[in-house]
């Protein structure tokens, strides 16, 4: 028995992969798309994957969100807000690794 909305399966394209990192609004300022970038996961501390800026989101996170923050509280605290970036990996180096949507990861855009 199904709900309505409810998720039957997930499909996942493995012949592109990319990542969506979400940088500080403060840490976008020399971002573009093309930069190379270097890609560190977790679950292959040894591997280094290289990648590129495809895409930088036109809004934050929160603003998208489907239950957007709205805090009414009558003080005004000012908090920093998180920017999605999409970066694709280079095909080269993933064909051996085992990469799985989900896994945790670190990433370092070169932007000089």
């Amino acid at each position: 028995m199904l709900s309505p909305g409810q998720t039957i399966c997930s499909v996942v394209d493995e012949t592109t992969l990319w990542v969506v990192a979400n940088f500080k609004e403060t840490q976008i300022a020399d971002m573009h798309t093309g930069q190379k970038v270097e890609v560190k996961v977790d679950a292959y501390p040894k591997e280094k994957f290289e990648g590129k800026v495809e895409s930088i989101q036109a809004a934050t996170g929160s603003t998208f969100s489907l239950l957007p923050a709205d805090n009414a509280t009558g003080n005004f605290v000012k908090v920093v807000q998180r920017i999605p970036v999409k970066i694709v990996l280079e095909k080269t180096k993933f064909d051996n690794a085992q990469l799985r949507a989900g896994m945790n990861v670190t990433v370092a855009v070169k932007v000089k």
